[in-house]
């Protein structure tokens, strides 16, 4: 059994005002903290700048036992677990790019059980020397934290397929533990909709979660979309927001690396201090990059999605999509670094006009994307009829370059059961179902062409109906016009 000793409230919010030196808990981060110390599956949905590491950092600091925290990006678990670290806090991370050394190290303390909080990606999680440190019988598992939950949504079926393999993790590993042992699961999110939801509730196998949820209306925060008629005049637009603007800090998404590459670089022509920040980048010079924006070196990057997540610089004030997202949840994330400070804060998209005569970019951006979507779904259908009614993940993805995104996709469309986290069964159902990243692309162009409030519009999208009913938020583009 775990062995847990029921922490009163008053020793709970002692250990949070030492730790973190706040007075007391933002609504809804005690009853968060409360359900998770009590072992319960949890679903929080909270906007970005919410407060949600403290959720489940605390219920973990307090328990005996380790916590694994599965996160979807290296600077992301540098920042939190830096963080508990300066605390001195018992908190360490596993990933791909740390020395040999360093990884022993850790791997010795989760045996030792000298660890509260273990940082590490699914993929991490999955592989052979850590998955069998956590199966042994005498390594106490208190919970599984799924933090950005979102990205199980977003990357699961595309290009990190063992998201759609953690539900088979909690039964899995309660194999080796002592009878009565129980682990529970939590996921947090800034941004879920309705079906994100669902998705996540189903492939977590979450047992009677308790579902928090706070809508991602921020007051501060004015979004404003603008057609750029041609390339050269979004690049115009561009630079003369950024004029109007000096010295503040800001971000600019687009699409794709090279996207980042070649618009960096016309930037720095214009005598503009940049620098670009994608996955393709080392280790090194990313920590370079968020360091001098962090520091205020350079007043703004040009970034691919892959930046910003749990990174926490406060006086943001303006995001630019000089690209659109493929996914409203995406654009949520992204725009909500901005103004966590509480105040003012811009959010401005670029985009084609809707025909595409002057400028297809857009639209090739877009089709591109779904013929991608459509193509890996024809592969996984193809490869169903290839396949062992059961297997190893590793097997099928040495012998098919994308085995492993084939399973995910049949998994999401309901053809495949995992029986562990690595083997799987192929239940024949037949696939009618569009897949959710082509119904959400819809949406994403929807919320860009639409003539009403954009917060209302966002609320609706998200599931908070009622609170949309009637809604002005009076500071975005279609209110003021």
């Amino acid at each position: 059994m775990n062995s847990h000793k029921t922490k009163s409230w008053k020793e709970v919010r002692a250990a949070f005002q030492k730790i973190w030196g706040y007075e007391d808990f933002r609504p809804p981060q005690g009853e968060i903290v409360s359900s998770l110390i009590s072992q319960k599956d949890a679903l929080v949905i909270m906007p970005t700048g919410g407060g949600k590491s403290i959720c489940f950092q605390l219920p973990a600091l307090l328990q005996t036992g380790v916590t694994l925290v599965v996160s979807p990006l290296v600077a992301l678990m540098e920042n939190q677990v830096q963080e508990l670290v300066q605390c001195q806090q018992k908190a360490a991370l596993l990933h791909s790019e740390l020395s040999t050394f360093q990884r022993r190290k850790t791997l010795q303390a989760l045996e030792e059980q000298q660890l509260r909080l273990l940082y590490l990606s699914p993929e991490t999680l999955l592989s052979p020397p850590v998955w069998e440190r956590l199966c042994q019988p005498q390594l106490q598992i208190n919970g599984l934290i799924l933090d950005e939950a979102h990205c199980l949504v977003q990357w699961g079926e595309t290009f990190r397929p063992a998201y759609r393999r953690l539900g088979a993790i909690r039964p899995a590993l309660l194999k080796h533990k002592p009878p009565g042992t129980k682990i529970s699961i939590a996921a947090f999110t800034a941004t879920a909709d309705p079906i994100a939801q669902k998705t996540i509730q189903t492939v977590l196998q979450l047992q009677q979660p308790e579902i928090f949820r706070l809508n991602p209306y921020r007051p501060n925060l004015h979004p404003s979309v603008c057609i750029a008629w041609t390339p050269r005049g979004r690049k115009q637009q561009l630079v003369k927001f950024i004029q109007n603007r000096p010295q503040q800090a800001g971000l600019i998404y687009v699409r794709t690396r090279r996207d980042s590459e070649d618009l960096a670089a016309w930037l720095s022509q214009m005598g503009y201090a940049t620098a670009i920040y994608h996955a393709g980048l080392g280790a090194a010079e990313r920590r370079e990059v968020e360091a001098s924006w962090l520091g205020g070196k350079i007043p703004f990057v040009v970034c691919t999605c892959a930046f910003g997540m749990g990174i926490n610089k406060p006086d943001v004030r303006w995001v630019v999509h000089y690209h659109a997202p493929h996914l409203l949840s995406e654009y949520v994330q992204e725009i909500g670094r901005a103004g966590r400070d509480g105040k003012p804060a811009e959010a401005l998209t670029l985009v084609s006009e809707p025909t595409g005569w002057l400028d297809s970019e857009d639209k090739q951006r877009q089709q591109f994307f779904q013929a991608k979507m459509r193509s890996q779904q024809q592969t996984a259908q193809q490869l169903i009829k290839r396949l062992p009614q059961q297997g190893n993940v590793n097997t099928v993805s040495k012998e098919f370059p994308d085995g492993a995104i084939a399973l995910a996709l049949l998994h999401s469309s309901g053809q495949l059961n995992w029986l562990d986290p690595f083997h799987y069964k192929i239940v024949h159902k037949t696939n009618n179902q569009p897949s959710t990243q082509l119904q959400a692309t819809k949406q994403m162009t929807q919320y860009l062409n639409t003539k009403q409030c954009r917060w209302q519009f966002l609320l609706n999208a998200f599931g908070f109906t009622q609170e949309a009913t009637n809604w002005h938020c009076g500071h975005c583009d279609n209110c003021h016009s």
